[in-house]
């Protein structure tokens, strides 16, 4: 296979573009614009329109080339940047270092994807999904990944690498929860008794919801925002606290879910509303370990960085992927740091390398998959 040959000014160009159309994933007008100018780059880079599916709302985006199975190409087109942060947090490249909202989590590794399938001899046996809900948890967009996942061959995600240019192979799954305490308002001067006090029943809840955790295995449970009480001087009688749960096995997810089911109030007459649950499963490292090995035969091959893996506590939609049993390598996008932070950024002068190792790793799986075996190089699924 012969490198093909990548245009770093037309890479900046679409890049800048993207990053200069703002898109929190709040504002579905703003995704649904971010969506159209992903459509024309990815039409004008892959000869044809994207099927776009709009789910509560939401605008997703789905190529496919040619009968499945497919390699599945996994993205997103939302960031976390509210409307007005270009002001302050410009598109810049200053010193070989790429500036601007969401440019790594994950708008430089989406152009990455467009430009690696452009490069291919033909993209038949390619599903490249792009979402625009993944930074809420992916509410609209989870059943369209699952659907796809279970029809691919393997998946790969252009989220962001770690380090210097780390592949992501496992990944924490993540349960979020809200705790609603329902006490009893009474005036806190005239008849405190009469009350039944929601932030003290908070207050025992919290510590009894963080003890869920378990570092030995790595699961963290913690409490995040929290609201009690209407007035100075009322008995509050009601209170909310949010939490976090992060674990890198399903069991353990399953055994703090248990717990938070399991609360009981310490105040006679509370009582307590667990919402939420468990949101993504793990991506263990059997899932993607194959893939992983697959990606340093191909960067060894072709003299590229060849990438080390990570394992992450944050969660993509890659999780999502791999909890229907599809083989995923999460982490191909591109490499510098700072996501959701001031300084995201990205490194221009990886931008090509990566981009010709997700190009060499595609070509390398559908002559696999042509060839009749299981694309990520085992005798059958893990």
């Amino acid at each position: 296979m012969r490198r093909p040959q990548i245009d770093l000014h037309r890479l900046l160009d679409d890049i800048r573009e993207l990053v200069e159309t703002e898109s929190p994933s709040t504002d579905l007008g703003a995704v649904a614009r971010s969506a159209e100018v992903v459509a024309r780059l990815g039409a004008a880079h892959l000869g044809v329109p994207p099927e776009r599916i709009v789910v509560d709302g939401v605008t997703h985006l789905r190529w496919r080339f040619g009968p499945g199975p497919h390699v599945l190409l996994l993205g997103h087109h939302d960031t976390v940047w509210p409307h007005g942060t270009l002001e302050r947090m410009p598109y810049a490249v200053t010193d070989g270092v790429l500036r601007g909202p969401g440019c790594f989590d994950m708008l430089a590794g989406l152009v990455m994807a467009l430009h690696a399938v452009a490069a291919l001899p033909a993209p038949d046996g390619i599903c490249l999904l792009v979402t625009g809900d993944e930074e809420l948890g992916s509410p609209s967009s989870r059943a369209l990944i699952e659907a796809e996942a279970r029809e691919a061959s393997a998946v790969l995600v252009l989220e962001a690498s770690v380090g210097d240019g780390d592949l992501k192979t496992a990944r924490k799954g993540t349960s979020m929860y809200e705790v609603e305490v329902v006490g009893r308002a009474a005036h806190a001067g005239l008849e405190p008794d009469k009350g039944v006090n929601a932030t003290i029943e908070l207050a025992h809840q919290v510590p009894a919801v963080a003890a869920l955790a378990d570092p030995s295995a790595g699961t963290t449970v913690t409490p995040t925002s929290a609201s009690a009480g209407t007035t100075l001087n009322t008995v509050p009688g009601a209170a909310r606290f949010t939490v976090d749960v992060r674990a890198w096995s399903a069991a353990e997810q399953e055994r703090v879910d248990a717990g938070m089911r399991a609360l009981e109030p310490a105040l006679d007459g509370a009582k307590l509303v667990v919402h939420g649950g468990i949101n993504r499963p793990p991506l263990e490292e059997s899932m993607s370990a194959r893939l992983f090995d697959r990606a340093v035969a191909v960067a060894t091959r072709l003299g590229l960085p060849v990438p080390g893996q990570a394992a992450v506590g944050g969660a993509s939609d890659g999780n999502f992927a791999a909890g229907v049993g599809t083989p995923t390598l999460d982490g191909l996008g591109a490499v510098g740091g700072g996501a959701h932070a001031e300084d995201e950024h990205v490194l221009v002068d990886r931008l090509i390398d990566r981009t010709l190792l997700l190009h060499g790793l595609l070509h390398d799986l559908l002559e696999e998959q042509v060839a009749g075996g299981p694309a990520d190089g085992s005798r059958g699924r893990p």
